[in-house]
């Protein structure tokens, strides 16, 4: 794991420097645009994308470009058997000591909080907290922490880069507690002003709450830097890594953050699956989230204390979602095996070749980096006289499948002078031909409207005449 990761930092540290390889920018019809590969000459993202049913399948008549892994990644068939292969055998509520399929789910489910304790470099597996996604993650931490440690005239500071997932769960216990909010701003390019931290931090900023990587911009944070700025005034520090966990390897102890929050379907899990992780020595003192089952078993009486299970299992109240970190702990398992550095190389020059492609379409604007540097490949873009939901609308109609509104980042967009965007993102499954679609439906798109009247233009024309007839 070590080896792998000191490869990606020397891959990471060159990226900036990448030069785009020339390339023939010809549109391809995404009916005709991959052919099938022979045995021999089987590229390696073509074997990849053989393991992603999903991908076999025709939208509108045409081969399914998906373009929507910032929100919800494709499944591998590893996943998708795991997780069959769970119901079909080992289908049971997990107990180390009842009968046979009670102690196979168990066994599962322990080597899934293992798995994922990997992932993250985490000291140990009981400082995996399993939760239904980073939202409740976030929740989750915002909740129990802020119930013993934020006071009023305390500070929350967060950037101006955040989810909604990372923002509300914040706003809510400051106006809780009486507490205040501030926020780090960002650049016209998404990144953080990280010289306003001077002023920002202070012995009343009592938590700092980021993203790693921005669902709108693609910018990769400096998690250490600010981890270490904020642990000098004192402050406790949650990174949202919804948006890294997908494409860089994490170590939360050399993050040197106390809290990091990820979901398992942006990383190919299922949907309904997430973790907390939290120092241990937090998870000893902060109090439970919610409360039931599993979390304490030897409760009889009223006036006693209620025992609690140690650390990240006194927050798993309930029935455990075995199934989803069985299913999250295979698509750990599957991306590993591809290789983290190589896939980032790729990613790196997918990133590089995606945005050329977009640079060239007149009328679009991308929101944040335009080098492929530092950055993942996530590109959030308007067009001129397009509203992004009509973006939307008309790609589907060629099978291309992208996300467009606010993104759940309207302070975001506001900075950068919008109010929507459409976005593009792609995975480990994404290859060329997918962004030639893209941008072939992109400029076709734009050369359409640029040939017919604007609909905001039409309506204009239309209340002139009304007001002279």
């Amino acid at each position: 794991m070590a080896t792998n990761r000191r490869e990606f930092v020397r891959l990471l540290s060159g990226a900036a420097s990448l030069q785009l390889t020339q390339t023939s920018t010809c549109n391809l019809a995404v009916e005709s645009r991959r052919p099938i590969p022979s045995q021999q000459a089987r590229s390696p993202i073509a074997a990849v994308r053989e393991d992603f049913p999903a991908l076999r399948q025709r939208v509108n008549d045409s081969s399914l470009v998906y373009l929507d892994s910032a929100a919800t990644a494709l499944r591998p068939r590893a996943v998708i058997v795991a997780t069959s292969n769970f119901y079909e055998h080992d289908n049971a509520n997990p107990s180390p000591s009842l009968h046979t399929l009670a102690r196979r789910s168990a066994d599962r489910y322990d080597s899934a909080r293992l798995t994922v304790a990997r992932f993250i470099h985490a000291r140990s597996p009981d400082e995996i907290i399993f939760t239904r996604g980073t939202t409740e993650a976030v929740n989750l931490a915002a909740t129990s922490w802020s119930s013993s440690n934020l006071r009023a005239g305390d500070e929350i500071l967060l950037t101006k880069a955040e989810h909604y997932s990372n923002l509300l769960p914040w706003k809510f216990a400051a106006e809780r507690a009486g507490a205040i909010l501030r926020f780090l701003d960002v650049d016209n390019e998404g990144n953080l002003y990280l010289g306003q931290l001077t002023s920002l931090l202070s012995r009343r900023t009592k938590i700092v709450a980021f993203s790693h990587v921005s669902n709108v911009l693609g910018r990769i944070n400096p998690a250490a830097e600010i981890c270490a700025r904020a642990h000098q005034v004192g402050a406790a520090v949650l990174i949202d890594a919804a948006q890294s966990a997908p494409h860089i390897p994490l170590d939360v102890q050399e993050l040197g953050c106390d809290f990091l929050a990820f979901s398992g379907h942006k990383i190919m899990g299922p949907m309904g699956i997430g973790v907390l992780w939290a120092r241990a020595e937090l998870l000893d003192v902060l109090p439970p989230y919610q409360l039931g089952s599993n979390m304490a078993h030897e409760w009889e009486s009223v006036g006693e204390r209620v025992p609690l299970a140690p650390r990240a299992h006194k927050f798993e109240a309930g029935t455990p979602n075995v199934v989803g970190a069985i299913g999250l702990a295979a698509a750990i398992d599957y991306i590993e095996s591809l290789g983290r550095a190589e896939l980032w190389k790729r990613e790196q020059e997918l990133t590089a070749y995606a945005l050329q492609r977009l640079l060239q379409i007149p009328g679009l604007r991308i929101l944040g980096p335009t080098q492929p540097g530092n950055r993942v490949s996530v590109f959030s873009f308007v067009l001129k006289n397009v509203r992004p939901t009509e973006i939307a609308r008309q790609l589907d109609q060629r099978g291309v499948a992208i996300r467009a509104g606010d993104l759940a980042a309207l302070p975001l967009l506001r900075r950068m002078e919008v109010t929507a965007a459409a976005r593009a993102s792609c995975y480990v499954y994404t290859d060329r031909p997918d962004i030639d679609a893209l941008a072939a439906a992109l400029a076709d798109l734009t050369s359409r409207r640029a040939s017919t009247p604007s609909a905001d233009k039409m309506f204009l024309a239309m209340s002139r005449r009304h007001a002279t007839a």
